[in-house]
């Protein structure tokens, strides 16, 4: 079994260099600056938005500059990867919290498989978007 050949009008050179700073500004943004405090709360029943307002805000704060710094045209990038990363954290803590999802349960790292998938796949989508214009 192959994969047909695909051509494509995206310079693979910007891609990876979109890919790579994306996925800097997620390491930072998701493991090294985020907080108990962050992580914990925003996975929440109750009180859940500002940890995870504060977050996301993290996200907004580390893409903004990187972004301004490379390519200023694509500022509102780092909104939109801000507005895709507040729902997919918002989605993750709902079932967290409603599932009775944590560590001691059999879903606990497949969620958290699933919600840094989707993260990388929104930096992708937009590494692409930004590489292709």
């Amino acid at each position: 079994m192959s994969f047909p050949s695909m051509s494509s009008a995206v310079p693979v050179g910007a891609l990876i260099g979109w890919m790579l700073l994306l996925t800097f500004k997620h390491i930072i943004a998701d493991f090294v600056l985020q907080t108990a405090w962050m992580a914990h709360g925003k996975d929440q029943k109750h009180g859940w938005a500002l940890p995870l307002l504060v977050h996301c805000l993290v996200h907004l704060l580390v893409a903004l500059p990187l972004i301004l710094i490379v390519a200023p045209r694509f500022w509102f990038v780092a909104f939109i990867d801000f507005v895709i990363h507040i729902t997919i954290d918002r989605a993750k803590g709902f079932v967290s919290a409603n599932f009775g999802v944590d560590l001691a349960h059999p879903w606990f790292w497949t969620l958290i498989g699933v919600d840094q998938a989707l993260h990388h796949l929104t930096g992708f989508g937009l590494s692409i978007y930004m590489a292709a214009n």
